[in-house]
């Protein structure tokens, strides 16, 4: 470990989880004073698509959700461990998750909806025997043969129209056209939940929304440390010297933008910078019950500028063309409905015979926008009033047209998508939707780090060539680890700090529930039942 500790300060680009975990790390493992520590943060919240706001008079909204297992997430959880809950200190933040999950179980009996409005059989995932061989295939072979290869370079349409398929592709987010290597990635990380994919009852829920039980409480405590957290700050450039004796960079100058004033911090040999490179959450836009989102891209946001500016003439910083190029390829659309009366919980729970929270996603696979509702445990705001509820949705496909509404998802505001929910349920709108309000959320670039690349195109979380930056995002490479998740994030902040510190401890390793015989052979199984 570096003998220069409580001199060296650390400046984090970004306010996301990435960010927030290195700021951790410094502290909890390398022992950096808090004070030393400086985050900047463009908006005016920490957590980055991890976000929940709003309240019941005019719509909670929240742009997504994410998936937690209790057997993998290893860095992840193992820094939760650490931090003590908003809601009991004396309990931390997996401790209470845990409890949660313990007494809130997911078990669902209606994972997928078809065009009748009926739940299909999900005992069999609906695959030939040559598609159990395409997806083997696929499995056996290495990352480099399968290059820049999309998914459909390796499955057949056949296979991409089975049970598995619409179960798989709607709990990660995948879409045909999307890499190759990352599915087989999801293949192997997520092998124990493949027995489990009908039910996902390996997955675990945080007590509140994402931002409430993860960010906020992690927040508090960077805060308690001492940590300076600069909202409103937006980091427009990193300045790089290059030494020709050791042939790498360093970065210098930091210049961030405050209030339309442009302000520079010199940067010191000692001092260290993680820069969260690139934004799956970036020209996101937000509608209301009468108007649908704004169409906009990176160059409404600039977003992705200074990854863009530290990539160009270094490809060991990464290639951040092939992950923004295509908005058509990386976008979906979600929304958050707040309602004001039972009635359509009560439906929903009839139907699909899950209590809110013991439910999974509920995917509509013949609809053209793939639609998809979860009714999660309520309440899922701390200050959500008794009486009012809220679930959450998303489409894969929002650049389809409806089939209740004959207009595109991205053109809809959120009375029309209740309309589009209203239609393949087969629910009256004025009786269950009364009282609800929908706000729709475009994301451009929501699966970008989805889109097909080499194994190049991503940096490391610190280049062979960087002394001192470090790159903390869903668009690092880590072997074997899966990316759209927490735990990315998190491990990728780790193995920075580690690095950049010389810190001689231990990162917890990737479960590797693919190597291990009995999770093989009910994997095989399951695939095998009919």
């Amino acid at each position: 470990m570096r003998t220069n500790i409580k001199e060296t300060k650390a400046y984090l680009v970004g306010g996301g989880i990435g960010s927030m975990a290195a700021a951790s790390f410094m502290i909890r493992d390398a022992k950096i004073p808090g004070e030393n520590i400086t985050i900047y943060e463009a908006l005016p919240v920490l957590g980055g698509v991890l976000d929940a706001a709003g309240n019941a008079e005019s719509g909670y909204s929240m742009r997504g959700g994410r998936m937690l297992c209790a057997d993998i997430y290893e860095c992840m959880w193992s820094l939760m461990k650490t931090i003590p809950s908003l809601t009991d200190p004396n309990k931390s933040v997996y401790d209470e998750t845990v409890e949660f999950n313990k007494v809130v179980k997911t078990d669902a009996h209606a994972r997928i909806i078809n065009k009748n409005r009926a739940v299909p059989d999900l005992s069999s995932l609906g695959l030939s025997m040559h598609n159990r061989f395409e997806l083997l295939r696929l499995l056996e072979t290495s990352e480099e043969k399968l290059g820049n290869d999309r998914i459909t370079d390796w499955l057949s349409p056949e296979l991409l129209e089975s049970n598995f398929w619409y179960m798989w592709i709607t709990s990660f987010a995948f879409e045909p056209w999307h890499s190759a290597v990352e599915f087989k990635r999801y293949m192997h990380r997520f092998l124990k939940q493949f027995t489990q994919i009908a039910t996902m009852g390996g997955i675990s829920r945080t007590v509140y929304n994402e931002y409430d039980s993860i960010v906020r409480p992690l927040e508090a405590w960077l805060v308690e440390k001492g940590v300076k957290i600069l909202k409103g700050h937006k980091v427009t450039d990193l300045n790089l010297d290059f030494d020709d004796e050791d042939g790498k960079w360093a970065v210098n100058q930091l210049e961030y933008v405050f209030e339309g004033k442009t302000e520079t911090i010199p940067i010191s040999k000692n001092d260290l910078v993680f820069f969260q490179n690139g934004s799956m959450g970036d020209a996101t836009s937000i509608g209301s019950m009468t108007s649908p989102p704004k169409h906009l891209t990176k160059e409404d946001s600039k977003g992705w500028v200074l990854w863009e500016k530290l990539a160009k003439g270094r490809p060991e910083f990464g290639n951040p063309a092939v992950f923004n190029s295509s908005i058509p390829e990386s976008n979906w659309e979600s929304f958050i409905v707040t309602l004001k009366d039972p009635v359509f919980f009560d439906k929903m729970e009839a139907l699909t015979g899950n209590k809110h929270g013991t439910g999974a996603l509920v995917t509509f696979k013949d609809s053209n926008w793939l639609l998809s509702i979860v009714l999660k445990h309520q309440r899922r705001y701390p200050q959500q009033p008794d009486g009012v509820q809220v679930f959450w949705g998303y489409s894969l496909r929002p650049d389809r047209i409806g089939d209740f509404v004959s207009k595109s998802m991205t053109d809809c505001n959120g009375q029309d998508i209740l309309k589009e929910i209203c239609g393949h349920l087969r629910f009256d709108m004025d009786e269950v939707f009364s009282k609800a309000t929908c706000i729709p959320c475009k994301m451009p670039y929501i699966t970008s780090m989805f889109m097909p690349r080499t194994n190049t195109d991503r940096p490391l979380p610190v280049p062979k060539t960087s002394r001192n930056l470090a790159f903390v995002s869903q668009f690092v490479e880590i072997p074997h680890d899966t990316v759209f998740t927490v735990e990315y994030s998190v491990r990728a902040a780790q193995m920075a700090v580690y690095e950049l510190l010389d810190i001689d401890l231990e990162i917890p390793p990737i479960t590797r529930h693919d190597k291990n015989l009995k999770v093989n052979l009910e994997a095989a199984l399951r695939t095998l039942k009919h």
